[in-house]
């Protein structure tokens, strides 16, 4: 089993299997051959010589490319061998024309069930020479082809890498990021909600008690999401209902807020903490500093294989300095670079005008179900 795997898929360049590129270099081969034999063919205009001229052809390069990939896979693979072994290679390449048009010729000879060439005369015949010369060429011709096709798979191989590991590191920059950012909000937050629960325990205690269902809610649905990558719509919008019921507790009657899921949508899955930011948004920049306060709603909705999350709120909406390209406060910035590391075009965070005031973020991302 482990030696059969070394000749399976598929990687581009020398670190293919040795099977895959065989077969590559065979078709390659072919494919130059046949076109040789067409031009043998119309120089010596005998077109009805067509058909042996092909079998000799492939045979001798085959020949040939026995030759060639057994210098090839043996001493010009590594990047250090070949600049010690290329000039001996291509000497050994002369050296061998002869023998590999000689033996193709028998081969072909032995298909088309023709006499073999006279060993004694080869290769005094002048069109032999000639002959030996153009295996030689095509042979050389097939090595800087396959060379160059590898040299050039080789280079999109390390460009794809280099891509993929710029991707990453971005991503983790990110991720590390958006936990640093969490790390600045929550503690702030987490206090001034500690000092008013201190005060309300005293004045409301009901207020109070509600004020720590909510906590607990927030704490549970937000630390569990903050270690994760990916998380649910479901989870992402208790994580939020229970930041809203926090803030609709020390706002009272300043805030009211909506949650709309459908069902068919609580398994879809997204980012973790994607939502959270909108929500927060919403509430620091719309409403609290609105003195009579407003609504905030949260709606989720698929259409065309897409999943549409709109945070709209009632609250002061955008000045001239904050336009829907830039949106307001790092967590919008976070958001918008997360969603072009992960999905790239494919996503988008647009922020706009509420009707009839307020501020719409309209998040769009592909739909992925658990």
């Amino acid at each position: 089993m482990n030696t059969l795997a070394r000749f399976l898929p598929a990687t581009p360049g020398p670190h293919r299997p040795l099977l895959r590129r065989l077969a590559d270099d065979i078709g390659l081969t072919v494919i130059v051959c046949i076109l040789i034999a067409v031009l043998i063919t119309l120089v010596n205009g005998r077109t009805w010589e067509l058909y042996d001229q092909m079998v000799y052809s492939i045979c001798v390069g085959l020949v040939g490319l026995v030759v060639l990939d057994g210098l090839r896979f043996t001493l010009l693979d590594d990047p250090v061998r070949r600049r010690r072994w290329l000039v001996p290679c291509l000497v050994a390449l002369v050296a061998m024309a002869p023998l590999a048009h000689l033996s193709g010729i028998s081969l072909g000879s032995l298909i088309l069930g023709r006499p073999l060439p006279n060993f004694a005369e080869y290769p005094n015949d002048h069109g032999q020479k000639g002959m030996i010369g153009l295996t030689f060429l095509a042979i050389s011709a097939m090595a800087l082809l396959i060379l160059n096709r590898e040299r050039v798979e080789r280079i999109k191989l390390e460009r794809t890498e280099a891509k993929a590991r710029a991707e990453t590191i971005e991503r983790q920059a990110l991720q590390a990021q958006l936990r640093l950012l969490q790390a600045q909000i929550e503690p702030h937050m987490l206090f001034n909600t500690l000092a008013n629960l201190q005060g309300l325990i005293a004045i409301d205690p009901q207020q109070a008690s509600r004020m720590l269902d909510h906590l607990i809610q927030y704490l549970r649905a937000t630390l569990s999401a903050t270690r994760a990558e990916t998380t649910t719509l479901a989870q992402e919008f208790e994580a939020a209902e229970a930041y809203l019921g926090l803030m609709a507790v020390r706002m009272g009657p300043r805030l009211a807020y909506h949650c709309i899921l459908p069902a068919e949508l609580r398994s879809a899955r997204l980012p973790a903490m994607l939502l959270q930011p909108l929500v927060e948004n919403a509430i620091i920049h719309g409403l609290e500093p609105k003195i009579e306060g407003g609504t905030v709603t949260v709606e989720a909705s698929a259409r065309a294989g897409l999943l549409e999350i709109c945070v709209s709120d009632t609250g002061l909406g955008l000045d001239d300095t904050q336009t829907a390209a830039k949106g307001t406060g790092v967590g919008v910035t976070t958001t918008r670079e997360r969603l072009q590391v992960l999905y790239g075009e494919r996503a988008a965070l647009t922020l706009i005008p509420a009707q009839p005031h307020g501020v719409l973020a309209r998040l769009t991302l592909p739909l992925e179900t658990a």
